[in-house]
C-alpha cells in the first residue's frame, strides 16, 4: 500500500490480538451458610435454620471473630465455679457452643442408682431437636447417630424472632462481613503469589513487530511467572515507534487503597457484632490518642456483656433443679504502681 502524502509504502493494518496471563483469582463465597429459610421437619427431627457446619467454618474466616468468640468463652470460663456435675473443662464447651451457635445442650447421665452421676455438653453443631417435645438426635452427615434418652437433655438457646426451634448466634448479622475479610486476604496473598500479578495491560501497537515477535513476548512473560518471578525483561524493537509497546497498570493503587479499607471496615463490623472493646482484644489503635483505659473498658465490658451472658447460662439450673452452674464476681488485679 502506498501512502499518497508521504509516498511511503505502509503495510496493510494487522488483525488486534490480546491474550491474558495468570491464573484465575478464587475466592469464597457464602460457604452456603444461609441455605434454608426455614426449619424444614423431616419427620424425626427439624433441620437448623441455617447450615452450623459453614457457622463453624465461618468463624476461622476472620480474626477478630474467632478472638471475639474466643475472648468471650475465657471470661465465661474463668469466672465459672466448677461443681461436682460439671468439671471446668465440661462448661467450656458449653460457653463456645453458646457464643458459637447461639445454642448449647446438656445432658444428664445417671448412675445405676438413678442419681444425677454427672453432666456432659453434646456438641451443638450436631444435635437435633426432636418433632416430639422432649426427644434430641446427635446426627454426623446426615445420618443418625444417636437418639438421645427422653427428657435427659436441656436446650439453652437465643431467642429469634422467626422460629423457636434452634438459636441463633448474636454475630450473624456480620456473616458477610466476616467473609469479605477473608476474600480480601485471600486475593490479596493470591496478588502477590502470582509473579507478573497479572495486574497491567501489554498493549502492542508497533507496526514493525510480527506473529513471531508477539509468540516470544508472549513465551517471556509466562516464563518470567513463579519461582525467580520478578524478571527482568528486554525487548528490542528497530525503528519501532516511541509508544509501539505499553504497559497500562489496572487500578494497581486504588485495589492496594480498597483492601486497607476493607480490612478497617470489616473489622468494625465485627467488633460491633461482637460488642467487645478493641483494646481487650489486642488491636493497635491507629490514632496517637488510643482507646482509652483497659481497665476502665473491662470493667464496662463485665457489667453490661459479661454478666448478662452469665444470667442467660443459669437458666439450666432451673431444668437441673439445683444450682450447678454459678459464677464467680469478675475482680481485675489490683494495677501496678
Amino acid at each position: 500500500m502506498i501512502d499518497t502524502d508521504q509516498g511511503a509504502v505502509t503495510a496493510p493494518a494487522g488483525p488486534i490480538e490480546a491474550f491474558t496471563f495468570g491464573e484465575p483469582t478464587p475466592v469464597l463465597e457464602s460457604r452456603g451458610i444461609l441455605d434454608y429459610l426455614e426449619c424444614w421437619r423431616n419427620g424425626r427431627y427439624y433441620e437448623p435454620p441455617v447450615n452450623l457446619q459453614g457457622l463453624s467454618r465461618t468463624t476461622r474466616a476472620n480474626p477478630y471473630l474467632q478472638s471475639g468468640l474466643t475472648f468471650k468463652r475465657n471470661m465465661l470460663v474463668s469466672t465459672f465455679v466448677p461443681h461436682n456435675l460439671m468439671s471446668r473443662a465440661t462448661f467450656a464447651q458449653l460457653a463456645l457452643d453458646y457464643t458459637t451457635f447461639g445454642m448449647a445442650y446438656v445432658e444428664r447421665r445417671k448412675a445405676l442408682s438413678g442419681a444425677a452421676h454427672s453432666l456432659a455438653v453434646p456438641l451443638a453443631q450436631y444435635v437435633r431437636r426432636g418433632v416430639v417435645e422432649g426427644e434430641f438426635f446427635q446426627v454426623r452427615a446426615g445420618r443418625m447417630e444417636h437418639e438421645f434418652p427422653a427428657g435427659q437433655v436441656y436446650q439453652l438457646r437465643e431467642s429469634d424472632a422467626d422460629q423457636e426451634v434452634y438459636g441463633l448466634p448474636e454475630w450473624m448479622p456480620a456473616v458477610q462481613a466476616a467473609l469479605l475479610n477473608e476474600s480480601a486476604t485471600l486475593f490479596r496473598r493470591k496478588y502477590y503469589n502470582n509473579g507478573s500479578h497479572a495486574g497491567f495491560i501489554l498493549y502492542l501497537t508497533d507496526s514493525q513487530a510480527e506473529s513471531s515477535d508477539v509468540t516470544g513476548l508472549r513465551e517471556a512473560l509466562k516464563a518470567a511467572r513463579g519461582p525467580g518471578n520478578f524478571r527482568n525483561l528486554f525487548v528490542h524493537s528497530p525503528n519501532g515507534k516511541k509508544d509501539g509497546l505499553q504497559i497500562i497498570p489496572v487500578s494497581e493503587v486504588a485495589a492496594k487503597d480498597e483492601f486497607a479499607n476493607i480490612k478497617g471496615v470489616t473489622r468494625d463490623d465485627m467488633l460491633a457484632a461482637l460488642r467487645v472493646p478493641p483494646q481487650l482484644l489486642g488491636i493497635v489503635p491507629q490514632n496517637s490518642g488510643g482507646f482509652g483505659s483497659i481497665r476502665d473498658a473491662a470493667t464496662v465490658w463485665a457489667a453490661m456483656e459479661l454478666a448478662p451472658l452469665q444470667t442467660r447460662i443459669t437458666a439450666i439450673n432451673d431444668w437441673l433443679g439445683q444450682e450447678v452452674i454459678t459464677f464467680a464476681p469478675f475482680e481485675l488485679a489490683p494495677a501496678v504502681a
